[in-house]
């Protein structure tokens, strides 16, 4: 007797799993058409932060979609995350980390590691839009080697007070005046043992200080460095215990890592869109581009790693548990591969147009110039290098799981 073949792996949509990815994808695609697009060149020459875009995101659910529904989000999964960051990064990858930073290193990390009373107070604030959230993580002298902070927190009755200075904070203004409006922080409250703490704008000693201006790449993002003097929170604005900032840090690392690699396939989408339409329209020696074998390597090894690199990360995407920790070895995996397909696309696309490509009125220069911080952020190549080699020396096993 014949056996019918399994044909239910052939149905699977990695990209679009179910009807409400499939739903989000169509809000992502118009919301970037209409609305991202026509704004993302002007911010990204004045270094302007988008304010209203960043409301009307809220608006229409995009700041929420890893939320749990009775915070006002759409609980969803990394999946749906994946979607939101790559779908902005075709476009504006300036203000699609800026979304990054709030809705993964602000609202999902307090969704995971805060508490009920923590969660209601701001949750629906930041699936909303109402507030801008962000993540206190770098130091000036400090890095990758996140246990080497020097910013402490001292109990001191019912309070803690934080001492010490973050930089190059996502989101740490909203212009050059103004802090953003909630932060979690991460001090040390004993040497080697880091705890986290939600701080507000408004608390006494709270400030900006220097605002990073001229950056290469991610212009519409506001980058600042934040100045905390003998800043006071209640015992109340800690997250979980003392001493476990180090696991909510890591955890939602994974996140970080992996929504950063979404904004990779998203810069690389679009590299390679343009660089196909101007092998097409533009001619040389009497033949359209396409036809010339070096125009030909450049859209064909950046298609292939960009699939490669987009089947990577949506595959990760979809075995990890966003609230809980362990898949350090896939998230580094996916960002160390997709954030360089990013950038080599983004170089051929500028190769493939030639001066044009070089021009600020192109879009390719602008990505080539954000596609360089995700080498950086979030982890740099090398501490993913690391990382892999060290999870994987560790469990041999994991090569062929």
């Amino acid at each position: 007797m014949s056996v019918p073949p399994d044909t239910s792996s052939r149905s699977l949509d990695l990209f679009s799993p179910t009807p409400e990815h499939a739903l989000l994808g169509e809000t992502l695609r118009e919301f970037v058409r209409r609305e991202v697009e026509p704004q993302a060149a002007e911010h990204d020459r004045s270094e302007r932060f988008n304010l209203a875009l960043f409301r009307r995101a809220g608006e229409v659910g995009l700041l929420g979609v890893t939320l749990p529904e009775e915070y006002g989000g759409a609980g969803m999964d990394a999946v749906a995350a994946v979607q939101v960051c790559e779908a902005l990064s075709t476009s504006d990858p300036g203000f699609g980390l800026a979304v990054l930073a709030h809705s993964i290193l602000f609202a999902q990390n307090l969704a995971v590691n805060g508490n009920e009373l923590q969660r209601k107070g701001l949750l629906p604030r930041a699936a909303a839009g109402t507030i801008v959230g962000g993540m206190c993580m770098t130091e000036p002298s400090v890095g990758t080697d996140v246990l080497a902070m020097r910013t402490r927190a001292r109990r001191e009755g019912v309070d803690y007070v934080i001492d010490g200075t973050k930089t190059f904070i996502t989101n740490g203004g909203i212009d050059e005046n103004t802090l953003g409006d909630a932060f979690i922080v991460y001090a040390a409250t004993e040497p080697g043992r880091v705890s986290s703490f939600l701080v507000e704008k408004g608390a006494a000693g709270f400030r900006l200080g220097q605002k990073w201006k001229d950056k290469l790449g991610m212009r519409a993002s506001f980058t600042a460095e934040l100045v905390f003097d003998g800043v006071r929170v209640p015992v109340t604005n800690r997250l979980g215990e003392e001493g476990e900032g180090t696991r909510h840090m890591m955890r939602n690392l994974e996140a970080e890592r992996l929504t950063l690699a979404a904004m990779a396939t998203g810069i690389a989408q679009r590299c390679l869109a343009v660089m196909v339409a101007y092998a097409n329209e533009r001619k040389s020696f009497g033949v359209p581009l396409r036809e010339h074998g070096q125009i030909q390597r450049h859209i064909a090894e950046n298609y292939a790693a960009y699939r490669a690199a987009r089947t990577l990360v949506y595959d990760v995407a979809r075995r990890i548990d966003l609230t809980t920790t362990g898949h350090r070895a896939d998230a580094d995996a996916a960002k160390l591969f997709a954030v360089q397909a990013g950038k080599r696309a983004a170089d051929a696309a500028i190769q493939v147009l030639g001066g044009y490509g070089y021009m600020g009125e192109y879009v390719v220069e602008r990505l080539w110039r954000d596609a360089k911080l995700l080498e950086i952020g979030g982890g740099t190549l090398e501490a993913h290098q690391k990382n892999l080699a060290k999870d994987l020396c560790r469990d041999p096993g994991a090569v062929v799981r």
